[in-house]
């Protein structure tokens, strides 16, 4: 009886004990959420951000398998939308209002891109709604309703005949490229050329002796390009003196007519950076691009006497309408010649 009590005393002494220690412990259900569960709001967040990049890496294989558009504009395309989804930030493409992408529109403004650069960014988001709404996914496209403004009013910049003979002389024999460098200079100015379009130039398409070349415009179009005395001679120039040591450090044969330093073909970015160095060398305007060369070059044409289609046909511009832009420029001119000398302007 007593051993009986004993037993009895020992299992509610063992219970308490359990009881104590599991008081104290944590719950077990509130070890396990150490890490916190992502909320069904971030999980919707990151679904969209998936279907953006799928939406976007189907629609650049579309552009360029289907539509066959340029590498450079296919790359514009990529470029532009992955700025879009970027203000897009997780939210669902077909919940998208015009209000919301006008707003896009302003965003975009206020990170001080050029009226040129919005337009194209719209222009980017139209093309991408029109696939969108071809596949299904969205039922109106509200991005055809975003307009812009009419940029063909806008006089570009150019620069004088006097200022266009200092930058081509500004790569000194001092310069590691500096044949190459002139050679560049003058084939942009002399052809009115695009940067992408003059690295895209090979030795096949380059007739020095004929006074021409073949450039490649948007849309894979080819046209033939006349090419100055002055341009020839640095062609020449750079091509017996300079090019065979370039070629040489290349991995295999290369026929670009523009090289870099390793020998390969010449970046559409180091050609900004090469006109921007010798402008600024010559104390030139500090937003002078090799736009602004093809800009001169029009202008300079149509204050020579030029035809307007024929330099249409010699920019490459599928519409006479771009190239009339260079009739303002050359009003404007005269506009600023008539302030300075005029008794009564």
């Amino acid at each position: 009886m007593a051993r009986r009590k004993q037993d009895q005393r020992k299992t509610k002494e063992t219970s308490s004990t359990t009881a104590a220690a599991t008081a104290t412990r944590q719950p077990r259900g509130r070890r396990r959420r150490l890490v916190a569960r992502p909320t069904p709001q971030s999980a919707v967040h990151e679904q969209q951000s998936h279907l953006a990049r799928a939406y976007l890496s189907a629609f650049v294989e579309y552009a360029a398998g289907e539509c066959h558009l340029s590498e450079n504009t296919v790359a514009a395309y990529r470029r532009d939308l992955t700025r879009f989804f970027e203000w897009l930030d997780g939210r669902e493409l077909r919940s998208l209002s015009i209000r919301d992408l006008a707003d896009y529109a302003g965003w975009l403004g206020q990170r001080k891109l050029a009226p040129a650069s919005i337009a194209r960014h719209l222009v980017s988001l139209k093309a991408f709604y029109r696939y969108l709404q071809l596949e299904g996914i969205v039922n109106e496209n509200q991005a055809e309703l975003l307009g812009s403004q009419k940029l063909w009013e806008r006089v570009p910049r150019v620069l004088s005949p006097s200022q266009v003979d200092q930058l081509l002389s500004a790569p000194k024999r001092s310069d590691p490229l500096w044949r190459r460098d002139r050679a560049l200079l003058e084939v942009l100015y002399a052809t009115g050329c695009r940067a992408s379009e003059l690295c895209d130039l090979r030795l096949p398409d380059v007739h020095a002796q004929e006074g021409f070349c073949r450039a490649r415009g948007k849309g894979n179009k080819e046209r033939l390009v006349p090419l100055g005395r002055r341009a020839v001679a640095a062609i020449d120039d750079y091509l017996h003196q300079e090019r065979p040591g370039l070629a040489a450090r290349a991995s295999a044969t290369v026929d670009w007519l523009l090289l870099s330093y390793r020998g390969n073909r010449l970046r559409r970015e180091r050609v900004w950076e090469l006109v921007k160095r010798y402008v600024s060398r010559v104390g030139g305007p500090e937003l002078a691009s090799p736009h602004t060369l093809r800009h001169s070059f029009a202008t300079h044409m149509l204050a020579g006497g030029a035809d307007l289609r024929q330099l249409q046909e010699m920019l490459g511009h599928a519409s006479i309408a771009t190239t009339q832009i260079y009739t303002h420029v050359d009003a404007a001119r005269l506009k600023a010649i008539h302030g300075q000398f005029h008794p009564r302007a």
